[in-house]
C-alpha cells in the first residue's frame, strides 16, 4: 500500500501568474483577501472529505497583554 507521502510525490503541480491565464478572469478581479477566503473554504472541504478533525490553535488571539518597561 502506498503511503500518503509517496502519493503526494506523484501529484502534478503547475505554477503560473494569474495574468497568464485567460480562464482565471474571475480571480483577477478578486482581492487577495477574497482569494484567501476561497482557499480556506477548499481547505475545510478537503479536511472534511478526508474525515479528519480541523485542528485550530487553542491560543486565543483576542487576549493581549502589553508589558512596558518602567520609564
Amino acid at each position: 500500500m502506498e503511503t500518503p507521502r509517496e502519493a503526494r510525490s506523484k501529484w502534478i503541480v503547475r505554477r503560473g501568474l494569474l495574468k497568464e491565464r485567460d480562464e482565471a478572469a474571475d480571480l483577477l478581479a478578486a482581492t487577495p483577501g477574497e482569494r484567501l477566503a476561497m482557499m480556506w473554504q477548499l481547505t475545510l472541504d478537503s479536511w472534511a472529505f478526508m474525515g479528519k478533525p480541523l485542528d485550530e490553535s487553542r491560543l486565543p488571539r483576542h487576549i493581549v497583554r502589553v508589558l512596558r518597561r518602567g520609564r
